[in-house]
């Protein structure tokens, strides 16, 4: 490889850079280089640091002028608030003033009807001046009259007051005694008309639950139960019957068992059931059980217990028609439809249903509390109200304008 060659400007004579000559040149320009690299980075650091600089500076007055902009956001909104302030004393002051003015007013009349008076007893003292003893004791005797009449009719008021009072807490009692005895009527309600309520209850629902059975009401006056279910299969084949008898007391008797199962063989029924809004001691609300071959339920559990006893009668049905002449077979089906272990199988039917109605029963508790919580916090508000409009009246006078629904006649929530 040959050597560079350079041009000398002035001659242009050709110079070859040798190894030799160009190595110092080289190592002087590379010093050189380096130097100016050198250099400019520290111009770059520098302006980095200055930019760095600015940039706090920067974030510094952004800082401040936001500062600055919450101070004077605040100071408006405390402005706003003081002149909200200002204005609504100002309307205080000014109903304060009226007031003033018409108590002012009142003071006046009060005056005048002073001077007035004061005035006749100055004519009357004019008139009789030379018997001014007589006067002097003229009106102490007036004064003490009237001191008199201002009792007496102080008295009288107080006596009205007082027999109003009484009168209205015995319009209140009377009130109250006279809501007693009409919820009382209401709730009791005579037994016959409850026992045809309760039936009419079950012949509906048992029509609605099970439209292709036969439901046969027995007449008032006739021996027999209430009600005779005639089961039909869904292809209208009789099946068998259920004979109900349905109860509304306040308290379970035992022999509506042996009357029922009487009632039972002289119809030929094969199930019998007392639907009952009480159940006996043994049994717990809103369940069912079988007593002596008689099955009891509470009102929340028959439509699912009869379901169950319907399905066995049909499936019993069945059998029958199919094994024609087994005896053996159905006493089996009669023995698990009078048993433990259909009792079971129904009961597990129930179960379901019973929780459900414990979890609304519960959910109505909580909402009677709600609302008798807010019936007193609604009648302590009245209440405080009205003692504020006591308290202005007082201070006021007649002067006191009347506000609707603040009269003496304002009911109060209250439950008799």
């Amino acid at each position: 490889m040959s050597d560079p060659v350079l041009n000398c400007p002035e001659c242009g004579a050709e110079i070859h850079l040798s190894e030799n000559l160009a190595g110092p040149l080289l190592a002087e320009e590379r010093r050189r280089t380096a130097e100016r690299l050198k250099a400019k980075d520290a111009e770059i650091a520098a302006e980095k640091a200055r930019l760095a600089e600015e940039k706090r500076e920067l974030d510094r007055q952004v800082e401040q002028r936001l500062e600055a902009e919450r101070k004077q956001m605040a100071e408006r909104e405390r402005k706003r608030a003081m002149e909200a302030t200002a204005h609504e004393l100002a309307e205080k002051s000014r109903e304060a003033e009226e007031m003033r003015q018409q108590m002012a007013a009142m003071d006046a009349k009060l005056a005048a009807a002073q001077n007035e008076q004061a005035q006749i007893l100055k004519q009357r003292r004019a008139l009789e001046d030379e018997k001014r003893e007589l006067e002097l004791t003229v009106e102490k005797r007036l004064a003490k009259e009237a001191e008199l009449i201002r009792q007496k009719t102080r008295a009288e008021i107080a006596t009205e007051h007082a027999l109003k009072e009484r009168e209205k807490e015995q319009q209140i009692a009377a009130m109250r005694k006279q809501i007693d005895d009409l919820k009382r009527k209401a709730e009791q309600g005579s037994q016959q008309h409850q026992g045809e309520v309760l039936e009419t209850a079950l012949e509906d629902m048992l029509r609605q639950r099970f439209p292709y059975d036969e439901i046969v009401e027995i007449k008032k006056g006739q021996s027999g139960a209430d009600v005779l279910q005639k089961v039909m299969s869904p292809n209208g084949k009789f099946c068998g019957s259920i004979l109900w008898e349905t109860k509304r007391t306040k308290a379970w008797s035992g022999s509506w068992i042996p009357k029922l199962k009487n009632d039972q063989r002289n119809c030929g029924a094969e199930i019998a059931v007392i639907l009952s809004t009480t159940l006996p001691k043994e049994m717990n609300p809103g369940t069912f059980s079988q007593i002596d071959g008689v099955w009891v339920t509470a009102y929340e559990t028959a439509m699912s217990m009869v379901g169950a006893l319907r399905m066995g009668l049909i499936d019993m049905n069945n059998v029958m028609a199919v094994r024609d002449g087994q005896a053996s077979k159905a006493e089996e089906i009669y023995d698990y439809l009078t048993g433990t272990r259909f009792k079971h199988r129904i009961e597990a039917i129930v179960e379901k249903f019973s929780l459900m109605r414990d979890d609304l029963e519960r959910e109505k508790k909580v909402m009677v509390k709600n609302w008798a919580k807010r019936e007193g916090q609604i009648d302590a508000v009245i209440r405080a109200t009205l003692g504020m409009r006591g308290d202005l009246e007082a201070i006021a006078g007649k002067a006191m304008p009347e506000i609707d629904g603040l009269d003496d006649d304002t009911p109060l929530i209250e439950e008799f």
